[in-house]
This record gives C-alpha cells, structure tokens and sequence, in this order.
C-alpha cells in the first residue's frame, strides 16, 4: 500500500462509517424486502472495494475484488426488486460493469510479459504492477502501438467505471436512484472513485519515469482533459432537466467527475514542460484532482443522505410534489445547503478550494498549452450551470410552498428523521465545512500521500515542488491567485453585520396591532381595530 491507495481506502472507510449508521433507521423501514439481502451484501460490497485499491495483482486478484464488487452491487441496486425499472436498472448496471471489467483485462494483458526478479531478490508474478511497470519502458520503446491500445482499453474501462463521457450516461443515472439511499451515497461517492483510482494508477503510477520520453503524455493528457471537459459540461446540463432528486443527483455525479479526469489531463499536460514554472503547475493540478475526488466523495454522500431523508419522510422523489421542508425538516435542511454550496464551489466550503486549485493550474497553464484555459473557461461556466441546478434541488425541495404530499404526511407526523440518520449527516456536513474553512489541512495529507508514492511518474510530482508551491502554484506569478478562506469568512461577517445595521438606521415607524386585534392588511387599513389601536415600531 502507498500514499494513493490510503487516500482512497480511508475515502471509502470514512464514508461508509455514516452511510452504515444511517442505514440503521433507514432499513428499518424496508424489512419487508429481507435485510438478510441487504447487510451481507453490503458488508462484501465495501471490503471488495478496499480490496481494489490495494491489490497490486492487474489481472486476477483485480478480477476477484471486481467481481465482488458488481455483484454485490447488482443485489444492492435491485433491493426494492418488486419494482421493475429497479431491476432493468440493475441489469444495466451488471452488464456495464462486466464491460468495463474485460476490456481492462484485456489492457493488462496486452502489456504484461514475462515474471520479473527484482534486483533485491523479490520474484514478481506476471501480471503483478510492480512487474509491468518494470517492463513497460521496453515495451514503449520497442512496441508502442500495443501499450497505446492497453491504455485505451484501461481508459475506457475504468472510465465505464467512474461515469466518463459518454459511458457514464448508460447505467449511472438509473442506478443511483434505484439503490437505497445509504446504497447511493456509496455508489456516488465512493464506488466510482475506483474508476478514478484506475486512471490515476495507470496512467502515472504505472509508467516509469525514466520512459517518460517515449509516453505520449500530451496526448493523453489532451484526451483526458477535453473528456472531461465534455463529462462535466454534459453532466451538469442535463441534471436540469431532471424533476426527480436522486436522479438529479446523479447526474451531477458525471458533472464532478469530470472535474477529477480535467485535472488528471491538466496534469499530463503540463509534466512534459521544461520550464520549472509550469512544472509546479502539474502537481497542483494533481493536487486538486485528488482533493477534488475526496470532497466529491464526502459532499455527494451527504447530498445522497439528504435525498434519502426526504424520501424516507415524505415517501417521493419528484421535485414537484415536495417543498417548504425546511421548516418541517430544519436540521437536513441546513445540511443539504452545506452540500448544495459545496458541490456547487461556493466560497468557504470544500468544493471551491479543489476546483479552485484546479483552475488555477490549468489558466497559468496556458502559456505552454492553449488548451487549458478554453477549458478552464468551460469548467468555471459549468460552476454556474452547477449553482443553478442545485438551487432548483434545494429551493423545490425546502423552500416554496409545500407540495400536497409534504402538506398530507406534515399532519399526521413530524418528518423531520431519527438521530442516526441525523448524526450521518452532521458528520460528513461538519467535514466539508472544516475542509473549506482550513484547506491545508487535506491538503498537507494529500501531499504527504503524494510523498508516499514514489513510483512511476509519482515521482516526478513528490519532486517537482514543496506542498505550498504546488498548492497554491502563485508564489512566481505575482501573487494574483491567492485564496484564504478564514479571510474571506471575516470579510462576509463584516459585511453581513454592516448591512444588517445599516438596514436598521433605514427602518421606519410602520403599524403594529395591539393585542386582540387583527393584523393590517396590504392597504394599510384596518377594519378590525380602530387607529388607536396600532402603536409605533
């Protein structure tokens, strides 16, 4: 296990601590379809997942914990399998997942070669990622067109996995909203983060640095960044269209995504410079693609977990049947605001520090690759389209008027949820405010991590610049990008408290009734109390 491996495993852990726990009250509810099909199936579901981002074995080790995984998975889509768009969902699910699983294999395949001894005496399997990588220098030089196809094959099957343009569009959209909500926030927040694993792994970790002049790094690093551009463009575009909240969630699960495969692409781009400037650059696009991955991670959860208390208290998923929850659910109110800010990349919440750091490499960028900051632009523009759509999640859902549904179940019980699933959310809420509030703090782990992983092109981002620099990337530009959260904070109270005040010296005497009487209407008359009646305010 290295550095990039425990970024993932503890993603995983941390996030299924709170989706277990709120499954709790949640499955309670649902034990008319067995919970003998859903906890085993879980438990497996999550170590498989473990088991994929530490195994070191590209071929069968790889397969098993795969397998593990989409199977679980399909049992898990299709829990409610008295429902048959659960079960088409599932299916599709399963055979896009066997896709991805052989088109990957077949790469692994395509590069690997003979066992390997290394020179400390270790024997290494065939298909073992410390063996290909030692080969695959040799295999670069002298048959470049083969590696060329394995790495197609690894983009398309782990771009499958993770919700790639166009693939992402086939089976995601259905799946998540299908699954238990405690499922989903799995499947989003952690489960195509193993896509992402596969792309970062392979196409930097497993190509030795000194065969990086015959790796075409641009090129791949050009493909990954306009597909990403495209998956998060699209993403977001058609998560408007949506009127149900976990499918709408969904989508913008592509959206993000595709925010982690531009920064894996901006950073590709970027290693081959010569110039030490733009070499910092590549780290901290790096550097935001993994934070990106784990805030996406944590924020899309929580947003999952809000979904899943709406839907458990209100029993639908259509936007337009729910609204002014907020009152009758303040606390998952609140903290599907805090997720609604941080996917959309508000300042002061953790969305807006990684793809901060990802813009800001991309534009500085552009002296070497004009590509960067066209689509920089799109992805900025796309922050947009991401506030919209989430303003429609939020504002249909808790604040307008309530919906005939809200209205019929707020009479016969309080729909605000239990403390389990309460306490999920408050501490998956509490992080993505933490990380935006003090951002070096994931930071210094993720480059402690990137320290940790000296293999492949790895290293040449641990060495390309200290943690600082490669955050931040401003220290030789002038010091034009520069962001501080806690300032910012203190500047937004300041201002907050200044108009609040200023409001007050603004207001005028206007009619209160005395007690007993009606209120004023909008003509300012009153019929039910004589003008003695009102005092001054």
């Amino acid at each position: 296990m290295d550095g990039l491996s425990a970024v993932f495993l503890g993603l995983i852990a941390f996030v299924a601590l709170p989706a277990s726990f709120y499954s709790i009250d949640y499955m309670a509810h649902h034990q008319e379809h067995g919970l003998g099909r859903y906890y085993p199936n879980l438990l497996v579901f999550l170590a498989a997942m473990y088991g994929l981002v530490s195994t070191t074995d590209m071929m069968w080790f790889f397969f098993i914990f795969w397998q593990m995984m989409t199977w679980t998975g399909w049992g898990l889509i299709q829990y409610e399998r008295r429902k048959p768009q659960n079960v088409r969902a599932a299916w599709r699910y399963l055979w896009m997942m066997q896709l991805a699983c052989a088109v990957t294999m077949i790469g692994a395949g395509l590069v690997a070669s003979e066992p390997v001894v290394t020179p400390a005496g270790e024997a290494l399997m065939r298909y073992d990622f410390d063996a290909i990588s030692h080969q695959l220098g040799d295999r670069l030089r002298l048959n470049s067109g083969r590696v060329g196809v394995a790495f197609a094959l690894f983009l398309v099957g782990f771009g499958i996995k993770c919700g790639l343009w166009p693939f992402g569009a086939f089976w995601l959209p259905d799946a998540h909203p299908a699954a238990p909500s405690p499922v989903s926030a799995l499947l989003s927040g952690v489960m195509i983060k193993t896509g992402v694993y596969g792309l970062m792994r392979y196409f930097l970790w497993l190509v030795p640095a000194e065969a990086r002049l015959n790796y075409p790094l641009s090129l791949w690093g050009g493909v990954l960044l306009v597909l990403g551009t495209i998956t998060l463009f699209t993403g977001a575009v058609q998560g408007l269209n949506q009127h149900q909240t976990k499918r709408l969630l969904a989508f913008s699960s592509i959206s993000q995504v595709g925010y982690i495969v531009f920064g894996l692409g901006a950073c590709l781009l970027l290693l081959p410079a010569r110039d030490q400037l733009l070499l910092t650059l590549a780290p901290a696009a790096f550097y935001g693609a993994l934070f990106h991955t784990v805030n996406h991670g944590l924020f899309k959860s929580l947003l999952f977990l809000n979904a899943g208390a709406v839907l458990h208290a209100t029993g639908t998923q259509n936007l337009n049947k729910l609204g002014g929850l907020l009152r009758l659910m303040p606390v998952t109110g609140v903290l599907a605001l805090i997720g609604s800010f941080a996917i959309a990349g508000v300042p002061l919440f953790n969305g807006y520090v990684s793809k901060w750091s990802i813009y800001v490499a991309a534009i500085h960028g552009g002296t070497a690759v004009r590509l960067l900051p066209v689509c920089a632009l799109v992805a900025i523009l796309t922050s947009g389209i991401t506030l919209a759509l989430f303003m429609k999640f939020y504002g249909l859902t808790f604040l307008t008027r309530r919906g005939p549904v809200v209205a019929e179940h707020a009479r016969h019980r309080r729909l605000e949820v239990g403390g389990k699933m309460v306490a999920a959310q408050l501490a998956l809420g509490g992080v993505c405010v933490v990380f935006g509030l003090l951002p070096m703090l994931p930071l210094t782990l993720v480059g402690r991590a990137i320290q940790a992983s000296r293999q492949g092109l790895g290293e040449l981002l641990a060495d390309s610049a200290p943690l600082a620099a490669a955050w931040s990337a401003v220290s030789e530009f002038g010091e034009r990008a520069v962001v501080a959260p806690l300032a910012v904070l203190v500047v937004v109270v300041v201002l907050f408290s200044l108009v609040r005040w200023l409001g007050r010296l603004g207001d005028r005497p206007v009619g209160r009734p005395r007690r007993g009487c009606a209120a004023m209407p909008a003509n300012g008359r009153s019929t039910a109390c004589p003008p003695a009646a009102f005092t001054a305010r």
